[in-house]
């Protein structure tokens, strides 16, 4: 017998796994507005390599074996009735509630409509800009711009790349001077012009675009890698901006439930936890939650408490250059990192960008 409903919203890192963690022992089902997992650690390089475009497109279908998966968007949610409401006016049911909606992220790591054919258009639109450009904008040198600039360099030797950075070092955002500094020669040894300190916006004209210091840059195409938006604004529409930090961000406390409430917790990127909101902290607050949703599902029989999550100062964090170079930043004790470098960081992701990994936790083969 299976403990209570349990409506996981959103199918990415964080709800994938608490669903399939929850499935033995409750009845789960996942709501997502895509067909598919969206794989997005591999969506830069389908976006550059006509070769990858379906790579980051992995099936629900084998991910549980008792719950199910419902292909939908969410509208309302009741929290005296306790059910959520789909866009076809289906009425969902819960016991516990988790939202799970991620965040939205700049393209081309971006899942653009709901179907397969729709987003592999996006990717195939990407690769021929890329392929037919002059100069190529990278703005943001956080680990994805870094990324994206690689890609783009490595696949099309012949166009321009630049990287323009606000700050005044790359991959400031780790806290790392090394791995900015490792990320630089790098980039510039395989000729793509750096430019930091060099906040940039679009100019009067197409394809112009203009820094803060007042200098132009041209460019055929340009991708902004500069941040996240939590995926809340449903919430907002649906009446529960109140769950909401000014940033978007869903509230939690530290057992992740929405503040406030008992029965509906929030996972991953959408919710306000003070950390990098990287793959390995998703799945690790999907964990946590997992246990404190079975501690709450089985109050009445069993006295578990529930486990608070402890935000690491630091997670791990691995930055490829294409697919056989790039950097990992190990936290070590003292504040510091360790920064690994090519053999590392293509072993644990340049190479296959963790597709085999997720394809497993998707019940499929790693091929």
């Amino acid at each position: 017998m299976r403990d209570g409903d349990v409506v996981v919203i959103g199918g990415g890192y964080a709800g994938v796994r608490l669903a399939k963690r929850l499935d033995a022992t409750s009845r789960v089902t996942l709501v997502d507005r895509k067909e598919v997992f969206f794989h997005r650690i591999a969506s830069l390089r389908a976006g550059v390599h006509p070769e990858w475009t379906s790579t980051p497109f992995i099936p629900y279908d084998r991910l549980l074996t008792h719950g199910r998966i419902v292909v939908g968007k969410a509208l309302r949610i009741d929290t005296d009735a306790r059910h959520v409401v789909l866009a076809t006016g289906e009425r969902i049911p819960y016991d516990v509630l988790v939202i799970a909606t991620g965040a939205d992220y700049p393209e081309p790591a971006r899942f653009t409509g709901t179907t397969v054919d729709e987003a592999a258009k996006t990717f195939a639109a990407h690769q021929q800009k890329i392929a037919g450009a002059d100069h190529v904008l990278v703005v943001g040198g956080g680990p994805s711009g870094v990324e994206l600039a690689a890609e783009i360099r490595l696949a099309r030797p012949h166009v321009r790349v630049t990287l323009a950075h606000a700050g005044d070092a790359l991959l400031d955002s780790t806290g790392s001077a090394w791995a900015g500094r490792r990320a630089r020669t790098w980039l510039e040894a395989h000729d793509v012009a750096v430019r930091l300190g060099s906040f940039m916006a679009p100019g009067t004209e197409f394809g112009v675009y203009k820094d803060t210091h007042g200098e132009a840059v041209e460019a055929d195409v340009s991708f902004w890698a500069t941040g996240i938006t939590p995926n809340t604004l449903w919430l907002r529409l649906a009446g529960h901006g109140d769950w909401l930090n000014p940033a978007g961000h869903v509230r939690v406390d530290r057992a992740l439930r929405v503040a406030g409430l008992r029965d509906v917790f929030a996972v991953g990127d959408v919710n306000d936890a003070a950390e990098q909101k990287v793959t390995q902290a998703a799945i690790s607050q999907a964990d946590l939650a997992a246990h404190n949703i079975r501690a709450h599902l089985a109050a009445g029989r069993h006295r578990k408490e529930p486990r608070l999550y402890r935000a690491p100062h630091r997670t791990p964090l691995i930055v490829p250059f294409g697919g056989a170079d790039g950097l990992t930043l190990v936290p070590v004790p003292g504040g510091e990192s360790a920064v690994l470098g090519s053999r590392t960081t293509t072993v644990a992701k340049a190479k296959t960008l963790m597709t085999p990994y997720m394809r497993r936790q998707l019940g499929y083969t790693a091929a």
